[in-house]
């Protein structure tokens, strides 16, 4: 009985079989040291090194509130504009980097997978982890700038904001894997990426209010443009930190908290779409790396 226990204990399994995400999550001591080491090389070298991330936020906010809001005017017409477009550059920002990242991770990360193996998903969900990390000073700067002007969060708006950084996150996730195992025989996609990630912020409310896309398109396709997750996540985020501060005129998006939901299933989708079209192509990788 001891000697089949051991047995058992000792069995091999074959290389290279593994339970995709389930897996990496498994072995988070190793995602966990991709994405120090991927953060210590983004600051080595630097005499500020963190600070930056700050920094970056801090000058943004400047900028948007001279050039934006003040000789554009958009000061008079969106109360705390430089807080709305901030809030909505966080989430698109984190987006990007995360999807951009996450498609060139693979790529980027050639020679370790051509001599060992581990789960290749890993480098996708080390990219979303690194950009997480990087968005947070943002979010301590839009945070404590609100605080500034008088937010009075809720409960609510705590779940807003989570909502949508969970929804970015799941979301860059999944589209990672899927242009990512795509990028490694076809490096178009990357360039199509690049093309995503430019208009994303267009097709957001970020720069804009939503109410100056339902007066000029038709009912169907606003519905269709509320249905896009990163809609969804940057108002869930204005409904966080710029709608506390008591705007005039301004009001969530219809139906915020019904297709916020909606887009969380969406990224789930999409995240499983992902891992699918990512364990079809595995096998090649290090073949057309």
């Amino acid at each position: 009985m001891q000697q089949d226990r051991t047995h058992d204990d000792q069995r091999l399994t074959t290389p290279g079989a593994n339970k995709g995400l389930l897996e990496v999550f498994r072995q988070r001591h190793l995602l966990s040291l991709i994405v120090r080491k991927e953060i210590q090389i983004r600051y080595r070298g630097s005499v500020l090194g963190w600070l930056w991330s700050y920094v970056k936020p801090l000058v943004q906010f400047v900028v948007f509130f001279v050039a934006i809001g003040v000789f554009l005017g958009l000061n008079d017409r969106v109360d705390f504009f430089p807080i709305y477009l901030l809030s909505g550059i966080t989430v698109v920002t984190f987006f990007n980097e995360a999807f951009s990242n996450g498609t060139r991770s693979l790529v980027d990360n050639a020679p370790l997978i051509k001599k060992i193996y581990l789960p290749r998903e890993m480098f996708p969900i080390a990219s979303m982890l690194i950009a997480a990390v990087n968005t947070v000073p943002q979010i301590i700067v839009v945070v404590v700038i609100s605080l500034f002007f008088g937010w009075s969060p809720t409960f609510a708006s705590f779940a807003a904001i989570l909502l949508a950084l969970v929804i970015v996150a799941i979301l860059a996730s999944g589209l990672g894997l899927f242009f990512g195992s795509i990028n490694v025989t076809f490096r178009d996609a990357q360039s199509f990426v690049e093309i995503i990630v430019m208009v994303a912020i267009w097709a957001s409310p970020v720069m804009y209010e939503w109410t100056q896309v339902a007066r000029v398109v038709p009912e169907w396709l606003f519905v269709l443009y509320r249905l896009n997750p990163i809609t969804a996540a940057v108002e869930l985020f204005h409904y966080g930190i710029w709608a506390p501060l008591g705007p005039d005129n301004a009001s969530p998006i219809p139906d915020v908290w019904m297709y916020g939901l909606l887009a969380l299933v969406t990224s789930l989708i999409a995240l499983a779409v992902g891992q699918l079209v990512f364990r079809r192509l595995e096998g090649r990788f290090a073949q057309d790396l």
